[in-house]
């Protein structure tokens, strides 16, 4: 967390960002871009910025409840939530031009009513609360902690151009510390204040940011050179990525996406990754996935879905989604696996994946899946705790195609 307040002009910064988000329905990253966008913010302050947007909204309703204000008055009262914020975290007050008064007394008094209610002090809407309830029962508490903290950074190796700690070597002389991730042979954690993306080793395609967690699901894959692979969802190809790396840059890696501009995106990263067998191809109906049915030696299905795993990086989507969603993507997911798995061979494998860790995207929806296709076996199937590993939620399933 910070150890001095924010400038007048980044907390002006962080309230213009937060009432994007809160009253406009913009999701974080896109409200970053257009308020970062032509601003000349050394990298340092920048991330001040985010650290500070991230954990009020990680945290949204205990510091609304703080400041006695609503969500949708935040481009008026938003002051006043930024005075609060720093007085909870210890620090001074921020010199801000126009500026709302905190009463101290009533500060404290409502910070310890907040300690009694374990939600609200978690930042957890109640409708989310219900949910995790209902899906994981006792463990939910855990998990519900464990998203309302700050996200490590986390980076994936690109093993095509690169090793491991060749690329902590790399990374040193470079001013950014790292630290071996003893769980996933690809990740390193970085442990400094760093500018990755400024760095001479991101742009030479040497590493790409990406959670631990997720890198542990294109792992499971298990591609080998000369494989046939298809992402199927492969959106702006960070798995992707991490699949060619497996494959060695041999044999064929389709990566199929609805939406062209994330495949463009793809396309540029593979370049500097020199990722040279990964091809791209749109999805624009069934007969796309038609004419590669029985083809793929593997199949990543990295389906769309809450994202409830991956809520301390992403935490606007807890005050923007709600629980009339999840039915819609359900089915969606159901859709796609019983679909996009008939492009598997057999003895070929697919990966069935979510970033959330709720059961009923996940295990739920692999059980149904095999009710209905006997042609396939459970090799086997991981939750990927947020609680117990530090790293965001993921859930992966190996399905092994027994027959036609």
């Amino acid at each position: 967390m910070l150890n001095s307040p924010l400038s007048a002009s980044s907390n002006e910064l962080v309230i213009n960002i937060l009432a994007m988000v809160l009253s406009e329905g913009k999701p974080l990253d896109r409200a970053y871009s257009q308020h970062f966008s032509g601003l000349k913010l050394v990298p340092a302050e920048q991330a001040r910025i985010t650290t500070v947007t991230g954990d009020i909204l990680r945290r949204l309703n205990l510091y609304c409840f703080l400041a006695d204000i609503k969500p949708e008055e935040m481009e008026r009262l938003g002051s006043k939530l930024l005075n609060v914020w720093h007085l909870f975290h210890e620090l001074e007050l921020p010199k801000m031009q126009y500026s709302l008064p905190v009463d101290p007394d009533d500060l404290v008094a409502r910070i310890e009513q907040a300690k009694t209610n374990p939600v609200l002090w978690d930042g957890c809407p109640e409708w989310l609360d219900t949910m995790g309830r209902e899906q994981l029962g006792a463990s939910w508490e855990k998990e519900r902690a464990a998203l309302n903290r700050p996200p490590k950074r986390f980076l994936r190796v690109n093993g095509l151009k690169v090793s491991r700690d060749e690329l902590v070597q790399k990374l040193a002389t470079e001013f950014v510390s790292t630290q071996v991730v003893d769980s996933v042979d690809s990740a390193l954690e970085v442990t400094s204040d760093s500018a990755l993306f400024r760095t001479n080793s991101f742009k030479e395609g040497l590493f790409e940011q990406q959670d631990a967690g997720s890198q542990r699901v294109a792992a499971a894959l298990d591609a080998k050179p000369g494989m046939r692979v298809i992402d199927a969802c492969a959106g702006a190809g960070g798995k992707t990525l991490h699949i060619a790396a497996q494959m060695q840059g041999k044999g064929r890696l389709l990566a199929m996406d609805v939406e062209q501009w994330k495949l463009d995106n793809l396309k540029e990263r593979a370049r500097r990754n020199g990722a040279h067998n990964i091809e791209t191809r749109l999805i624009v109906g069934s007969k796309t996935i038609k004419r590669l049915k029985l083809t793929a030696d593997r199949v990543l299905l990295d389906v769309p879905c809450s994202g409830l795993g991956v809520l301390k990086r992403n935490p606007d989507a807890k005050w923007r989604d709600t629980a009339d969603r999840l039915p819609v993507l359900m089915e969606l997911q159901k859709h796609i696996l019983s679909s996009y798995s008939r492009m598997v061979k057999v003895g070929g494998i697919v990966v069935y994946a979510t970033c959330s860790i709720f059961p009923c995207e996940n295990r739920g929806q692999v059980d149904a899946f095999l009710a209905e296709n006997p042609n396939f076996r459970l090799l086997e199937d991981e939750t990927i705790s947020p609680a117990d590993t530090g790293f965001d939620g993921f859930y992966l399933a190996k399905l092994e195609r027994i027959q036609e």
